[in-house]
């Protein structure tokens, strides 16, 4: 029996990318709208953490951009030079997407905040600053809405708890989504907590400090999508739960006496390949074997959706003398 909790993880790993595209899509109009509204607003009031959300929000849609790139290069069909597919294009180009957060976001942040902690300016009208950042907090709601909207529909639809789904799932852009519109509104409430701290005290440092604040908590957010990015494109492996199904529809075939070895890797974003090497039983011929090596090939496809590619290596287990 296939363990129903695997094919749940498959089931929510397999997600089309139409729905992240609109995803993406709506938190990108969002972030354009917002980044110009905060350069405004910081250049009115000489807040360095308002310039600071303003890079931030302008480095998430340069990341909505290259999210966009990745949803698209990753659907496009398996060609002669690519015969595994281009799913791996949108793990690449969805850690550029993080790097783009990392460099123009955390990298602006953090520097300038440390600026305006040594040398202090005097702030200015900080109305427009406040109503901005209300504005922006809608703003990014509504797209952290979306993308959680999305998350959960998902989840429910296969029993898991979103921030389960959200871990195991290789649909990249959602991820970054989710990630960089939580960090945004984070980061929304420490301007506004630096900004009302600098207004009662006086001091130019509680708005340094938030910038370097707002810059530090997009560092983790860019280095974990990274590293989730970067495991993906090496060659990551199915969950192991999932692998564990897989084992069972292979040793369930008749023909087959053991699983030798078993590998998977997410070839795409819902995308796996499985390879194993099967240790048929001596009695089947030849004919029985590729009989066998079909019908395995159908029931991991009809069980497991994502399968894309399969190979079977008849391989007799070593026994010991």
């Amino acid at each position: 029996m296939i363990s129903n909790v695997a094919h749940i993880q498959w089931c929510a790993m397999e997600e089309k990318s139409g729905e992240s595209l609109g995803t993406v899509l709506v938190a990108g109009a969002a972030n354009l709208t917002i980044a110009l509204a905060k350069l405004i607003a910081g250049l009115i009031g000489g807040s360095a953490a308002m310039l600071s959300e303003a890079a931030h929000s302008a480095a998430d849609t340069v990341t909505e951009l290259l999210l966009l790139v990745s949803v698209r290069r990753s659907d496009k069909p398996a060609d002669r030079r690519h015969p595994f597919g281009h799913g791996k294009a949108g793990f690449f180009w969805a850690m550029m997407a993080a790097v783009a957060t990392l460099v123009g976001g955390a990298g602006f942040s953090i520097t300038h905040g440390l600026h305006e902690i040594g040398h202090g300016e005097e702030l200015a009208n900080l109305t427009p600053s406040y109503i901005v950042l209300a504005v922006s907090f809608v703003i990014e709601g509504i797209s952290f809405a979306k993308a959680f909207s999305q998350l959960r529909g998902e989840a429910g639809r296969h029993g898991v708890s979103p921030l389960r789904l959200v871990r195991l799932t290789s649909d990249t852009a959602l991820k970054a989504v989710l990630f960089e519109d939580a960090a945004a509104l984070a980061g929304l409430l420490i301007a506004g907590g630096g900004l009302l701290g600098s207004q009662l005290t006086g001091s130019a440092l509680w708005d340094g400090a938030a910038s370097v604040a707002i810059g530090l908590l997009l560092l983790a957010v860019a280095l974990t999508l990274i590293q989730s990015n970067m495991s993906l494109l090496i060659g990551q492996a199915a969950p192991q739960q999932l692998e564990t199904g897989i084992r069972a529809v292979l040793a369930g075939q008749p023909e087959v006496e053991n699983v030798v070895e078993l590998l998977t890797m997410m070839i795409g974003p819902g995308a796996i390949l499985v390879a194993a090497k099967i240790d048929f039983r001596d009695e089947a011929s030849a004919a029985g074997v590729e009989r066998a090596c079909e019908e395995v090939d159908r029931r991991l496809r009809d069980t497991f959706p994502g399968v894309r590619q399969v190979f079977l290596d008849p391989t007799p287990t070593r026994r010991r003398l």
